[in-house]
């Protein structure tokens, strides 16, 4: 079953849509009761970015509590928990898409890039660019408000014994994505490292912290602790988030330089032109010969990147084992993954949805 259809589950993509549209319905109109209709580009802009997510996050959190839960009759705290985890991927991916110079995003021009067309079009004084990324910052922390209010009324959903463990796993995320984060950037300026191992290691340990455990791993545990689970079965979850959320990342990586942009929403090889210092390039620096890394070297960063450039990048990862060997990768990760699922022992619909999800995240294409 494809992703859409398998969120489309007992409703769980529209109804997380529906609270977040609630959310945006309600901040603007008081938005614009306050200041004026100079705020509404603002959140034009958030809908625009809210309206295209796939609610992957989401339905991890929801079934995991589907999966563990006594009672299913009252959703809606997970379902809200699902839209704050929108709320905060929004607030990510504006700050995210500025640091990275990115220009495009499901397909659309990203914040930075639409405000400061707005900016140029206006005749307005001053740098257009920098309104962009004046505009982008504050959209990021608006979506950050937004998900600190859209989880405040989850908790008002949940039992209340069962609020202070997942507020506490909401929290850890916040802080660790934005560690990770920093860690992409420096990992981005760093001088060029002949140690093919270390700079795997550091891939590795960015794709936990910026991606695998934000992605995977924390919406499955904050589904389960607002179940009630103990911290045995959380423990559990995690075992079987982390690895699936390391491969999900692995394979956005190969996506980011194999991918179809018509399908991604995003240019062929923006990951090259970012420069981002992934598995993918760690192993063809590894198994490249001295002018194959040179070439690599001088080309992987360069935002004129040619077409021609990128395809060239390709053969190489191809030539040196690193796309086999990635794709390898993401098949253990997987394998450890789904043995986590098993050893949880769980029963139902829950319990199929999430190795279904599972199997959705490593092997999508978009």
């Amino acid at each position: 079953m494809s992703t859409p259809a398998l969120v489309d589950r007992d409703d769980v993509r529209s109804r997380v849509d529906h609270l977040v549209d609630l959310y945006l319905t309600g901040a603007r109109h008081d938005a614009v009761a306050e200041h004026g209709d100079d705020v509404v580009p603002l959140f034009d802009a958030m809908g625009r970015l809210l309206g295209g997510g796939k609610r992957l996050r989401a339905a991890f959190t929801y079934w995991a509590w589907r999966a563990l839960t006594t009672d299913v009759g009252e959703a809606e705290g997970a379902l809200r928990l699902g839209a704050a985890l929108e709320l905060f991927q929004a607030a990510a991916l504006f700050h995210d898409d500025l640091m990275d110079k990115s220009d495009t995003r499901r397909g659309h021009a990203t914040a930075h890039v639409h405000f400061a067309r707005v900016h140029r079009a206006g005749g307005w004084p001053g740098d257009s660019a920098q309104f962009g990324l004046s505009a982008a910052v504050l959209l990021g922390d608006l979506a950050l408000a937004g998900c600190e209010r859209m989880l405040s009324t989850a908790l008002e959903h949940l039992p209340e014994r069962v609020g202070s463990p997942t507020r506490e796993i909401f929290d850890t995320m916040r802080a660790e994505v934005t560690l990770g984060q920093y860690l992409d950037v420096l990992s981005q300026v760093r001088p060029w490292s002949d140690d093919a191992a270390e700079d795997e290691r550091r891939a590795r340990a960015v794709i936990r912290a910026k991606s695998a455990r934000y992605s995977v791993e924390h919406p499955l545990s904050l589904g389960a602790a607002s179940a009630g689970a103990d911290e045995e079965t959380l423990a559990g979850v995690r075992r079987f988030g982390l690895p699936l959320g390391e491969a999900f990342q692995l394979r956005d990586d190969i996506l980011g330089v194999f991918g179809d942009p018509a399908t991604t929403g995003k240019p062929a090889g923006d990951d090259l032109r970012e420069g981002k210092r992934t598995v993918l390039l760690a192993r063809a620096l590894g198994g490249a010969t001295p002018a194959e890394a040179a070439l690599v070297r001088g080309l992987v960063g360069s935002p004129e990147l040619t077409d021609e450039e990128i395809n060239d990048l390709r053969e190489i990862f191809v030539r040196t084992g690193a796309l086999d060997g990635v794709e390898k990768l993401v098949d253990e990760l997987a394998d450890e993954a789904f043995a986590a699922l098993d050893a949880l022992d769980l029963e139902g619909e829950g319990a199929t949805m999430l190795r279904a999800l599972g199997y959705a995240a490593i092997e999508r294409s978009a």
